[in-house]
């Protein structure tokens, strides 16, 4: 016999005596005389069962150690020993017996939330979803009450792989009778339910969910969290659900619902709760980077600037209780932003400052592109494009964002013919990438191949049909030719249709307008699409058609807009000269 063997006891088992022994006392460290302890279930006989048990375990007999493991839980109605024989059972991928004595474990203690759970986690595991009706309503009655509201709020989660939806409605309905009917509990309950609607595709009777549950309770955050949800989902009556709770909101949800609205493009909206927001909780230091970054976007650097290092004064100050990760990645967020005002005011050297301030991981790929885009001004294109590709990429996404950064660093040093090798050659060895194709196409139009360029983009609407992108660019070529304008509309308004509201493809259309000799619809669409999204080529279109409508007061203010927004705009700078404007 290997008693070295013996003696190296496998961890887990230790472990287990060492929890199984811990009542006796110790006759040596014995002072004074002591009550006898309570009586061990662990006599020899059981000590050689478990140590058998655990021999088999380590002898790779699975199925041995699994049967007398749960026969010696079953003698003593111990916990760890009923722990023990679910562990090894999942160890050894056998949910069947994991299941069996879960359940044995359960049916034992009764009152065992642990060995209610396990019984709960391992049916799930094994997508016997209709049996989960009873675990999951003991999971709710043996949650204290104080914690039953988080519980009940996070069960969609625990069915989110699930195949069949619907059937999980219907079982929660069930689990959650009696905490829908709850003053305390109902409107969590419902908010519950509604996420599971929402999850099987039924936005209405989610709706109707989160009608309900704010009816009970107007302050639930639930209720509000399913609303915006829905709101995401493009189910616009969830909005009325939103403001109602924003009187009682934490600041965590009104910047959610700032989120959403600017996912959704309504920049306006999403800066009116910003001023709200920063109104009711001044000391929010998010909402002072989000409207930072906002105003930056939107062409106002000069608003932007004391936003973002307000933020940062707020992000130094505020350590307390702050997630160090998310402060680290808004920290480097503003310090990009930073950068890039500097940039734009031609003070490289203070964008170099910025820049080396960012230290967040995530990060420091796009500061390096931004430090090399800084180095291409300077006159020098090839250290640039080396330090681009010498950074390391950690996922495919790192490799794609520096392909696209090479290749934009050539286009915007005007060697177009250049980025077409250098794409040529990319598409070679990723021909599965469509972006690549795209960025192709894009520079054979600079090239003047528009033969080429459309073959491309056809291409790509053969692959990517649902891509607005590829429809507007053939679309917008077409028009700025002022040629085949129906199919040019048609291409632009197919576009619209797969991305409405976006300011860029509403600019398109209203190119394709002017072209056509359709002015007031021309005008009407820019001044829709600058106002929505301040861009120095909306604002060259919206100019040039102001200036031959005769408004040239307005159209020379537009201009300057966009001079300020970006004063390199390669259209712009073409418009203004070929108008002749004076500025």
């Amino acid at each position: 016999m290997d008693y070295y063997g013996l003696m190296r006891v496998y961890p887990a088992f230790a472990s287990l005596l060492l929890g199984l022994l811990c009542g006796f006392a110790n006759a040596q460290d014995a002072v004074t005389p002591k009550a006898p302890p309570p009586a061990s279930a662990l006599d020899a006989s059981l000590f050689y069962q478990i140590l058998l048990g655990e021999l088999n375990w380590r002898a790779e007999e699975p199925g041995a150690a699994f049967s007398i493991l749960l026969d010696a839980a079953r003698k003593t109605q111990d916990s760890a020993l009923y722990r023990r024989a679910v562990q090894m059972a999942l160890q050894a991928r056998s949910g069947e017996s994991a299941l069996q004595a879960a359940r044995a474990w359960a049916k034992s203690m009764p009152s065992s939330q642990e060995a209610n759970r396990y019984t709960l986690q391992i049916l799930l595991g094994l997508n016997r979803v209709a049996e989960t009706l009873e675990p999951l309503k003991n999971e709710i009655a043996l949650t204290e009450p104080a914690k039953r509201r988080d519980l009940i709020w996070a069960l969609p989660s625990l069915y989110e792989r699930a195949q069949d939806k619907q059937a999980v409605v219907s079982l929660m309905q069930k689990a959650l009778a009696e905490s829908l009917k709850s003053p305390e509990l109902g409107a969590t309950a419902w908010s519950a339910l509604g996420r599971m609607w929402h999850s099987a595709g039924d936005t209405q009777k989610a709706l109707e969910a989160a009608q309900q549950a704010q009816r009970q309770d107007v302050q639930s955050e639930h209720a509000a969290l399913l609303a915006l949800a829905l709101l995401a989902a493009d189910v616009p009556q969830a909005e009325t659900l939103v403001q109602n709770h924003l009187e009682y909101a934490r600041p965590e949800l009104r910047m959610a619902y700032v989120k959403t609205l600017l996912t959704t493009r309504r920049s306006a909206d999403a800066t009116t709760q910003l001023q709200a927001l920063r109104q009711r909780s001044p000391d929010y230091a998010e909402a002072w980077l989000v409207q930072g970054a906002l105003n930056l976007q939107q062409g106002m650097a000069d608003a932007a600037e004391p936003q973002l290092l307000h933020y940062l004064e707020l992000a130094r100050s505020n350590t307390q209780g702050a997630n160090p990760q998310a402060a680290q990645r808004g920290q480097s967020q503003a310090y990009l932003a930073l950068a890039q005002i500097a940039q734009q005011r031609r003070d490289l050297a203070a964008a170099e400052q910025w820049l080396n301030r960012v230290d967040n991981p995530d990060d420091v790929l796009r500061a390096q592109t931004q430090r090399a885009a800084l180095m291409a001004r300077q006159g020098r294109l090839e250290d640039a494009i080396l330090l681009i590709r010498a950074q390391p990429e950690h996922s495919e996404n790192d490799a794609r964002f520096k392909r696209s950064a090479e290749v934009q660093l050539l286009r915007e040093n005007k060697l177009y013919g250049r980025a077409r090798d250098t794409l040529r050659s990319f598409i070679a060895e990723r021909p599965e990438e469509p972006d690549l194709v795209y960025e192709l196409a894009m520079v054979q139009e600079k090239l003047g191949d528009f033969a080429d360029m459309e073959r491309l983009l056809r291409q790509q609407m053969t692959s990517r049909p649902d891509d607005p992108h590829v429809y507007n660019a053939l679309g917008y070529s077409l028009a700025d030719r002022g040629e085949r304008l129906p199919e040019a509309m048609a291409l632009i308004t197919k576009a619209l249709e797969l991305a409405p509201n976006d300011p860029y493809i509403t600019d398109s259309l209203a190119w394709a307008h002017f072209r056509s000799g359709n002015l007031t619809e021309a005008r009407r669409l820019l001044q829709q699409a600058f106002t929505d999204r301040p861009d120095a080529e909306i604002a060259a279109h919206l100019g040039e058609v102001l200036w031959l409508s005769n408004e040239r007061s307005q159209a020379i203010d537009t201009f300057q807009q966009g001079l300020k927004l970006n004063p390199d705009n390669e259209t712009l700078r073409e418009t203004l000269r070929r108008l002749r404007v004076p500025l």
